[in-house]
């Protein structure tokens, strides 16, 4: 396993650009909601740590992470200065797993791809609730963090 021996909540904040003059939008599937609170309030006090003000965050609520595409899509079009998306799929018995997880991952590529504003991926694709519980706030950090220092290096390389 990749992060069996790190910490995704560290991180060089030196090198992370002050975020006082950033947009940033934040979606977040309500599936497995346990996981993707945690996840957004990550993300948020890391954006608040870096300069972010609150009243320059916006939270969109969507149903599950194949919604996130739209909701993201939505976010686009409020020309933030990037968006992250947040949502967690965990495996089943069924197929159901694959086809969402490739679903999102292709949609978020082709907003990017398609659009100028940067759209961060901080979904879970994990096997089990436990190994989602120790990406968003657990042993192995909160990838939430990970995903707002993106988001803040990419607003940055956006304003160049």
């Amino acid at each position: 396993m990749a992060t069996a021996n790190s910490h995704l909540s560290s991180y060089d904040p030196d090198k992370v650009p002050n975020g006082a003059s950033f947009t940033i939008h934040i979606v977040v599937s309500q599936w497995n909601e346990e996981i993707t609170k945690s996840l957004c309030q990550g993300a948020i006090k890391t954006l608040h740590h870096h300069g972010v003000p609150t009243d320059q965050i916006k939270v969109w609520d969507v149903p599950g992470s194949f919604e996130l595409i739209y909701g993201a899509k939505l976010a686009q079009s409020h020309n933030p200065d990037a968006v992250i998306v947040i949502g967690s799929v965990i495996q089943g018995e069924t197929r159901h797993f694959e086809f969402i997880c490739q679903a999102v991952a292709e949609g978020i590529k082709d907003l990017n791809v398609n659009n100028n504003v940067p759209v961060i991926f901080c979904v879970l694709t994990d096997d089990s609730i436990e190994q989602a519980q120790a990406r968003s706030g657990g042993i192995h950090g909160n990838k939430g963090v990970e995903a707002a220092v993106a988001a803040l290096q990419m607003a940055a390389l956006r304003g160049n």
